[in-house]
């Protein structure tokens, strides 16, 4: 985590003290900035509320006719499947990188309440029915398996709880991933939900963590296979007009994950040879959005959190005197200014997911620390 950053008014103001990749007590930092409060208080406000709701429900029968509440008991509110299992990582999430937190009551008493043996036991059943084999497919299952991965490593002592309940909606999640994968001919290359680049990376640092290196193996051979052999990527082309996701970035914040230190920096090379070395970061420039009412224009201030944590974690993975770190770092600096600005929960659209990948990226989630 980086030093003094701070979030204030709805509207956060980046302070650098030291190196960008400097080291601090989490809680120390995020506690001073409160942060954290500001975003639990997004991601409270919507795990529990279920309207207004986008549902992708496959129907066999007038008997899978039913509200959010009944067909996901425990991840029915934030508009979205997905969007519910990332507002509970991030509370997750918030518990291990600032303990100190007033809404930590608040926090547990939530998680308590979905986390229960048969909400996710329906969970895991309606992810296992006939007819759902895409659902979620691969964004939602990415995110289920991060958070799974942020409560095997906590060391809250209700984590262990959670996560031994999460356990058979993880397992069908996993049984999912597998026999889809196999049969996987083709990467898809999308800034949306259904890109592969970026649910690998979640998908990966999971299996790590996990200790299944069946899974593990499965995800760095296909992303092999898709990626090791791509130049030239067409990041001019970027952004999309609702892309919350770089096609470029990803797969390169994938690739470093797979490939060693020295191999990553000749691949990045050839792929994204755009990268200047004198520390510039307009070489490329966050996405604008006119209308934050609008969910899907507004997708583009997620896009600029999340380029710049897979700018900040293409950068970390790069030898240290790499001359392009600078300006990836630069360019992350400025996209994170602009993605928090936006993180004020003023406009639903934005306001029930954009807290997540604020939060991802201010504790840099997914980026080793310095000797692991």
């Amino acid at each position: 985590m980086r030093t003094a950053r701070a979030f204030l008014a709805g509207t956060a103001i980046v302070m650098l003290a030291g190196s960008a990749f400097a080291e601090t007590p989490p809680a120390q930092n995020m506690r001073a900035a409160s942060a954290t409060d500001r975003f639990a208080e997004l991601a409270l406000g919507c795990v529990g509320r279920e309207y207004p709701n986008k549902i992708s429900h496959v129907m066999s029968s007038d008997a899978d006719v039913a509200p959010p509440r009944k067909l996901h008991p425990a991840f029915y509110g934030c508009f979205d499947w997905h969007s519910s299992v990332h507002g509970h990582w991030l509370l997750a999430r918030i518990l291990a990188t600032d303990p100190e937190t007033p809404l930590k009551d608040k926090i547990v008493a939530a998680l308590s309440d979905s986390f229960q043996p048969a909400k996710i036991a329906a969970e895991a059943a309606y992810m296992r029915a006939d007819h759902r084999e895409d659902f979620e497919r691969p964004y939602g299952l990415a995110w289920l398996l991060q958070l799974v991965a942020e409560l095997d490593e906590a060391s809250d002592p209700h984590a262990a709880a959670w996560r031994e309940t999460l356990r058979p909606l993880e397992e069908a999640v996993v049984w999912r991933i597998e026999k889809w994968l196999p049969n996987l001919v083709y990467p898809i290359r999308i800034g949306t939900h259904n890109q592969t680049a970026f649910a690998f990376g979640l998908m990966l640092d999971y299996a790590r963590e996990a200790e299944n290196a069946g899974l593990a193996a499965l995800i760095e051979k296909k992303s092999r296979d898709f990626y090791a052999g791509d130049v030239h990527c067409p990041i001019s082309y970027e952004p999309s007009g609702e892309d919350f996701l770089s096609p470029c970035l990803a797969e390169a914040d994938l690739m470093r994950r797979v490939m060693g230190r020295k191999e990553f920096a000749k691949w990045l090379a050839a792929f994204l040879p755009e990268i200047p070395k004198d520390g510039s970061s307009d070489w490329l420039k966050p996405g604008v959005v006119l209308d934050p009412t609008d969910g899907k224009l507004a997708h583009l201030d997620g896009l600029n959190l999340s380029r710049a944590w897979m700018l900040e974690g293409i950068a970390a993975a790069l030898p240290e005197k790499d001359r392009r770190r600078a300006s990836l770092n630069a360019a992350a600096a400025v996209h994170e200014k602009s993605g928090l600005a936006a993180v004020t929960g003023e406009h639903y659209e934005g306001g029930h997911w954009l807290a997540s990948f604020a939060m991802y990226l201010e504790t840099r989630r997914g980026i080793p620390r310095a000797g692991e």
